[in-house]
């Protein structure tokens, strides 16, 4: 069943990835928010390798894709740091349209990165995981608990949300990243190893909801930094 599901959730993801590349192509330039597409490619592969996993067999294939889940995870979810940067800029949030913020933002998520890649994709101790029919390889030397970069990207995203939802009235980046954060937070008696993956993908849905929403009322190339 969860293979099934893991290959639903790279469709859906791919979906949403086109959707984006038609908002580029409707709006004809890229905005710091369009950078959710990069996280989207690499939600695909993310999926299409676990659903895949057990097609592949266990192997030095198989532990190589997943490899690269792991270092992709590590170079593009902190871009939603960026994101939510931008998200709070276009709905007119005072600071967030300062200089001071954008090199926070920036600096915040290249130190992220830095840290996934040191503390996580470069230093991985792979084993091959079967569960509810899928085969993956997971990082047993990964620490127990939600991983740090998750939780700032979360507060990002969250602070984001209620930022458009106080300027725009728009409350669903809001409810999907807290829906995201309780649904991985809460253990969920269900025989399925594919629920975090879900509510990811709510959360994805509703960041690419807001940009539709930003695009259809901010003025077009907005000046989202000031000098202070």
């Amino acid at each position: 069943m969860d293979t099934i599901l893991f290959l639903s959730f790279a469709a859906v993801y791919l979906g949403l990835f086109v959707w984006c590349v038609v908002l580029i192509a409707r709006r004809g330039y890229l905005i710091v928010s369009d950078a959710v597409a990069l996280v989207l490619v690499a939600l695909i592969y993310d999926n299409l390798v676990i659903g895949l996993g057990s097609f592949i067999g266990e192997g030095a294939g198989l532990e190589s894709a997943n490899a690269l889940r792991f270092w992709l995870h590590a170079f593009v979810t902190p871009l939603l740091v960026l994101v939510a940067w931008h998200v709070l800029a276009r709905a007119g949030v005072a600071f967030a349209r300062t200089v001071a913020a954008f090199v926070i933002a920036v600096a915040l998520t290249v130190a992220l990165i830095v840290y996934e890649v040191v503390m996580g994709a470069a230093s991985l101790d792979l084993s091959p995981s079967g569960e509810f029919g899928v085969l993956s390889y997971s990082d047993a030397s990964a620490p127990a608990g939600p991983p740090a970069m998750v939780l700032v990207v979360a507060a990002a995203l969250l602070a984001a949300g209620i930022g458009v939802w106080v300027r725009m009235r728009w409350p669903w980046l809001t409810v999907v990243t807290v829906v995201m954060v309780a649904g991985s937070a809460v253990p969920i008696p269900v025989p399925s190893g594919a629920v975090t993956n879900l509510f990811e993908l709510i959360l994805l849905a509703g960041i690419v909801a807001t940009i539709v929403f930003q695009d259809a009322r901010v003025v077009p190339r907005p000046e989202v930094l000031t000098a202070e």
